[in-house]
């Protein structure tokens, strides 16, 4: 029997229907595959306060949890910033721009976030990933880009928080690192079935000045005596007139009662359960305190003990944190394709150079942890040394979600890296700008260079002051070389290359110049108010 004509007909359809849903079972599985991400990032944790990072506090304050990102996945050795400040340092996260261009530069007044602009999280979710942002964001404004928010409003406060989603504001009890960790794992429980590729960004508040411990981590490291850093009494001899005129020392700036809990006065915030049990941790220690009264360096021994007993309990409370959401992967089998990403929004001084706090072109403060897992792709335990970035991540997770980055996005795609294949034109040279002053730690306005052996600074606005230094026989960075003439040709070669960086970034002293007119100005319209002050 012969087919008939609307029998051929029938079968076309047939095969064409049998087609498209082959095509739809792809795209559905391709969609499937494409890996989650999870970025967790910390406020000012300093990458010495990593075990995996070794150093002085890896068997005394060790980090079991974020360890197993770097023993399962990579370990990256020199990943810096580019403005070692909070709100800046995410911004240039979020954009994949560098400060100038973002219009974040600082944490002042004049200094505020366009949401309009392109973003990492808005390519991830126009090529069809959930994107959800919970804990600390700190650039203001409402966040674009996401299916989800749930943030703390500023700073955010380490008990009893209030956060902000898209409903409004509302209060929660509790310590914040565990909230914002619960938060997260409740949003994936959410997605967790879904074939649509997800990407979630759990910002915690921790560490942040004033180290405030959680109720499961107050007075754990009580019985521990830290080693003191090399540099604690720096005297910023070494020809380093803008270091000399810093105010961030842990002997004159950090204070007593506000960052190191020498009071008496309740601390502010807590409940009267949560109250209690912090009285009976500082009541003893500061009862003690008033009755030893130290000075001179007894006392800044003392407050460095305070400081990194607070310090990184704060940092177990984050550790613990990591842990819990890792084994939520791996009971859910989420951990089979999810990328896990950890880092800081900037390094952070731990008593070296006697400092506290950020800023810096300086090692600690320029240096920020960044460990990344990927099973199937990162090889366990491996370690990289290439100099990568802060402006790259948003890059990173664009090309890993098959998207393209956007051409304004000035940082680089580390994927070839985690794949174990860096490109032979991978950077050498390190750009870094710094605006925040007049501020309250007083950290000239700076900009320079790094590369693997050298770092070149240039110190400007109401200081006119240029640094040096050789990073393998002055790694503590204690010497300004500048004016040595054994360095004239190393020293010609950076200023070339300091030119072409601040070109390639579109960075220039009439920008410059152009901020300072309009700081003067605010200045003028606002007599009496100091500009630093949010």
């Amino acid at each position: 029997m012969k087919p008939t004509k609307l029998t051929s007909i029938f079968l076309i359809i047939l095969v064409l229907v049998s087609v498209l849903s082959g095509c739809n079972s792809d795209s559905g599985e391709q969609q499937k595959q494409r890996p989650n991400i999870i970025f967790i990032m910390a406020d000012d944790h300093a990458y010495q306060a990593i075990s995996a990072y070794g150093g002085d506090l890896a068997e005394i304050a060790p980090t079991p949890n974020i360890d197993r990102l770097a023993e399962a996945g990579m370990r990256f050795n020199h990943c810096l910033v580019t403005n070692s400040i909070c709100g800046p340092s995410r911004a240039t996260i979020l954009s994949g721009k560098y400060s100038h261009e973002n219009g974040f530069i600082d944490n002042t007044m004049g200094s505020r976030f366009d949401f309009s602009q392109q973003s990492y999280a808005k390519v991830l979710q126009r090529a069809g990933y959930k994107t959800a942002v919970i804990g600390k964001l700190h650039l203001g404004g409402t966040p674009t880009g996401f299916d989800y928010f749930d943030i703390l409003p500023g700073q955010g406060s380490y008990y009893n928080p209030t956060f902000i989603n898209q409903n409004g504001q509302y209060n929660m009890e509790g310590y914040t690192t565990e909230i914002i960790t619960d938060k997260t794992i409740q949003w994936l429980s959410g997605v967790k079935d879904s074939t649509t590729p997800f990407m979630v960004m759990m910002w915690h508040k921790a560490p942040h000045r004033a180290w405030d411990p959680g109720p499961n981590e107050l007075g754990m490291y009580e019985d521990v005596t830290f080693p003191e850093p090399a540099t604690l009494f720096d005297d910023y001899s070494g020809d380093r007139e803008a270091a000399a005129q810093n105010n961030m020392t842990i002997a004159h700036t950090m204070t007593l009662e506000r960052d190191l809990k020498m009071t008496d006065q309740p601390r502010r915030g807590l409940n009267e359960e949560q109250l209690k049990h912090w009285n009976a941790v500082y009541g003893p220690i500061y009862g003690e305190f008033k009755k030893t009264n130290p000075t001179g360096k007894d006392l800044v021994r003392f407050k460095y003990q305070r400081y990194m007993r607070d310090y990184l309990a704060c940092i177990s409370a984050v550790d613990k944190s990591v842990g819990k959401l890792l084994d939520y992967l791996k009971e859910t089998g989420l951990d089979k394709n999810t990328i896990v990403v950890y880092s800081s929004d900037q390094g952070f001084y731990l008593g070296e150079h006697g400092w506290f706090d950020k800023r810096w072109m300086y090692r600690e403060s320029l240096r920020t942890p960044l460990l990344i897992r990927w099973p199937g792709v990162v090889d366990p335990g491996t370690v990289n040394n290439d100099l990568v970035s802060n402006l790259d991540f948003g890059e990173t997770f664009i090309d890993i979600a098959g998207a393209n980055v956007p051409p304004e996005m000035q940082g680089r795609s580390m994927l070839p890296i985690l794949k174990g294949e860096t490109p032979a034109d991978w950077r050498k040279v390190h750009y870094y700008h710094y605006y925040e002053h007049p501020s309250e730690h007083n950290v000239m306005r700076h900009y320079g260079i790094t590369t693997n052996k050298y770092k070149l600074i240039h110190f400007y606005y109401d200081i006119d002051d240029w640094e040096l230094y050789d990073l393998e026989k002055d790694p503590m960075e204690m010497k300004n070389v500048y004016d040595d003439p054994a360095y004239d040709d190393i020293k010609k070669e950076l200023h070339q290359q300091l030119e072409k960086s601040r070109e390639k970034y579109n960075d220039s002293d009439v920008s410059n110049q152009n901020f300072i007119k309009e700081y003067k100005e605010k200045v003028k319209e606002n007599p009496g108010i100091e500009y630093w002050k949010r």
